[in-house]
């Protein structure tokens, strides 16, 4: 990266969660940003140009375009959602990577961080996770100087927490008893901006990030601390997703294997005030839904 001049960094989901949060990490260093979205007109789009990023159109379905709007850039961050911009689930998520991969390398962009998931290398057997493995092997194939983001189960599925007769009630199916690692998707942001910037080397060019680890009574524990009132940990039966294998394939994984292995000391160097679960709950001001 040409660090003598100020270096433009591409993303592709800047109007979404993480992708949003890399925009803002970015930012705060002084980046400049430029935004590949679908539609520059939405008011997602408009409300990033109005912060000073930069909005370039580019279309999965059209590879030209992301190769036109990666043109000139000094890094690029990607990530891939199930279904990709298609209903094809796991394989359609896998062929978003790849397209998004080779859009990069044809572009001729210097370095690519991609945001993949904890226990992708591992063989999880979770379709979502699998899918993210496939696009981590191309850009090995491709030769692309690449880091690879990792996170864990994200304090964020946390939020439609409810309360029951002023009581907090956190349920997942997951058994209590077994810590879930979790990180806040601010922390993603952080972490992808300091690789984007080459400001932190990363070994291996992978890393499993995390904030915190806790059991569901821990967590419950938290949210106790957090809103002055009690809470309980509930966990649900695995049947209640019945019909949904991904995520059943996720949550058997979770508490059948040891799951993820966040690296926290790798964690907190790269971002020194990664949120624990108590941080989360105080700087997003987390309230119950009814």
């Amino acid at each position: 990266m040409n660090t003598s001049v100020t270096p433009t960094i591409a993303v592709f989901g800047a109007t979404g969660n993480q992708g949003g949060a890399v925009v803002d990490a970015l930012l705060e260093q002084g980046a400049i940003v430029r935004a590949l979205v679908r539609r520059p007109t939405s008011d997602r789009a408009k409300n990033l140009a109005g912060r000073g990023v930069n909005l370039a159109y580019a279309d999965v379905e059209n590879p030209s375009s992301l190769r036109k709007a990666l043109s000139g850039v000094d890094a690029f961050f990607f990530m891939t959602t199930l279904g990709g911009d298609s209903d094809e689930g796991a394989e359609g998520e896998t062929k978003q990577g790849i397209t998004l991969a080779d859009a990069a390398a044809d572009a001729g962009v210097p370095h690519v961080v991609f945001d993949s998931v904890g226990g992708a290398e591992r063989q999880s057997g979770v379709p979502h996770f699998e899918s993210k493995r496939r696009v981590e092997k191309h850009l090995e194939r491709l030769g692309l100087q690449s880091t690879i983001i990792r996170p864990v189960f994200f304090m964020e599925n946390l939020v439609s927490t409810g309360i029951e007769n002023d009581e907090i009630v956190v349920r997942l199916p997951f058994p209590d008893g077994i810590p879930l690692q979790m990180v806040a998707v601010r922390d993603v942001g952080q972490v992808a901006a300091a690789a984007l910037l080459g400001r932190r080397d990363i070994a291996g060019d992978a890393v499993e990030i995390a904030g915190d680890e806790r059991t569901g009574s821990e967590m419950a524990a938290a949210f106790a601390e957090h809103t002055g009132l009690p809470a309980r940990y509930e966990a649900l039966p695995i049947a209640v997703l019945d019909g949904q294998h991904d995520l059943q394939s996720m949550f058997r994984w979770f508490a059948e294997t040891p799951a993820y292995q966040a690296d926290f000391t790798a964690t907190r160097a790269i971002s020194p005030d990664a949120w624990d679960l108590p941080a989360w709950l105080a700087k997003t001001g987390w309230t119950p839904s009814n």
